[in-house]
């Protein structure tokens, strides 16, 4: 009889393409055998009786910002990953920015990455930066095993990570494509942007409303149009991150219609949250792209049920409670959700119970579709000799996000007082439990 390091029995298996009632036997922290129908012909060291939950492959947040080195007190890797554990998540890409010194060069990926071996209780991948002064550090970046590259075509708002002019973007896209990586951006047009900004606070208009005119969908639609058309002169794949209307979505869809190698991410608060919200919460809930109207939230509902998006990723980005104060000026307080332990629970309550989406659309968008798109080719898939990356859901179970329950370093967030149905029990990295009973376990 074969002993393995961990059972798990009776569990309801979701795939992207189906689900269905099972075993999964586990061993040096891949997945051995997936038995459905038939009890598996084993014994373990460790089981799971997993009856009445699904199981889900874990979570792939392709965006997050933690900030380490150089900014923990924002948040950390060991505050962030455990944020992730208790939300399904057991692999994030660290964006660039807002660690300092951001992750533009080998030697400050060297920094991420080992204090990210130090701390992470999931698996820890990189995103490295392209600015105006690095484009000669690509190559060393992408050979030192970066996920891909990500740009700002609007002010990041930090100040050792600049954004990229149009000649960068061109330039750097051209390389990028040499060396058959990708670059994500944020796009959002500056000239638009600043104009308008300008324009509403010399009027004393600084309410959410007027923040969010300040930044129109327009805006992302002029800046994924300029981008697209360089993505088609270089040949590079071009990610689109955060996009915040179906508009956007459709200008990027006409694109690939056309052959040109593009996809898109859009984020839970842009299907979760609107301009109510921010005017509420202030800024707990700003971000730039801002959030929009309900006709907008439900558009890019239907552009997720159609298959219009590719990813959808938390764009976790925290800030100590002394940064995201608004008073009166909206156009004043840190633009960054705290959003990464709850990704799954606002798809589940939002997509899967309100709106029907199956559960093997929502593990497509969080974990196959990533995994496939970053070549991480033993990820995403509950399949003999992959990864074994899982999350455990109880489905059923209704609870009230509190912000007690956050492993943030800084406990806000736009969703905490809102109450979800589907509650992640246990998650498990590489075959170890590293969540479980509403707890962080170290690895």
């Amino acid at each position: 009889m074969t002993i393995y390091d961990l059972i798990i029995k009776n569990g309801a298996i979701v795939t992207a393409d189906s689900i269905v009632q099972g075993d999964i036997a586990i061993k040096d922290g891949k997945i051995k055998e997936v038995s459905v129908g038939k009890p598996l012909d084993a014994t373990a060291d460790q089981e799971i009786n997993a009856d009445g939950l699904h199981i889900l492959p874990g979570l792939i947040d392709t965006h997050v910002h933690f900030n380490e080195p150089g900014r923990t007190e924002w948040e950390g890797l060991e505050t962030g990953s455990r944020s992730l554990a208790a939300g399904g998540v057991t692999t994030f890409f660290d964006m660039p920015l807002n660690s300092t010194p951001p992750t533009i060069n080998k030697a400050n990926l060297a920094l991420k990455s080992s204090a990210a071996d130090e701390k992470s209780i999931v698996n820890p991948r990189f995103w490295g930066g392209l600015v105006p002064e690095n484009i000669g550090d690509l190559k060393d970046l992408h050979e030192n095993g970066v996920i891909g590259f990500k740009a700002f075509m609007s002010p990041s708002g930090i100040a050792d990570f600049n954004n990229v002019d149009d000649e960068t973007i061109y330039k750097g896209m051209k390389e990028i494509a040499s060396l058959g990586s990708l670059l994500a951006v944020h796009a959002e047009s500056t000239v638009i942007t600043d104009q308008l900004a300008q324009e509403k606070q010399r009027q004393g208009k600084t309410t959410a409303r007027d923040f969010v005119e300040s930044r129109p969908i327009i805006s992302e639609i002029e800046a994924v149009r300029r981008v697209i058309s360089y993505a088609e002169a270089t040949g590079c794949k071009l990610h689109i991150v955060h996009a915040s209307s179906r508009k956007v979505v459709r200008v990027i869809n006409d694109a690939k219609q056309r052959g040109v190698d593009v996809t898109v991410e859009t984020c839970p608060h842009y299907l979760s949250l609107t301009v109510k919200d921010l005017a509420e919460q202030g800024a707990i809930a700003k971000c730039a792209p801002p959030l929009r109207d309900q006709e907008e939230v439900e558009d890019l509902w239907t552009a997720v049920s159609n298959g219009e998006i590719n990813v959808i990723a938390s764009d976790h980005s925290p800030a100590p409670a002394s940064m995201k104060t608004i008073k009166d000026n909206y156009f004043e307080g840190w633009g960054g959700i705290s959003g990464a332990q709850s990704t799954l629970n606002i798809l589940l309550t939002e997509g899967h119970y309100k709106r029907n989406l199956p559960l093997e659309k929502i593990v497509e968008l969080t974990a196959t579709n990533p995994a496939k798109l970053f070549g991480l080719s033993t990820k995403g898939e509950i399949a003999v000799d992959y990864d074994a990356d899982l999350a455990l859901v109880d489905l059923n179970e209704s609870f009230k996000l509190k912000k007690e329950d956050l492993f943030y370093r800084h406990q806000h967030s736009p969703y905490v007082g809102m109450t979800f149905k589907g509650k992640v029990k246990t998650t498990i990295v590489g075959g170890q439990v590293v969540f479980d009973n509403g707890q962080p376990i170290e690895k």
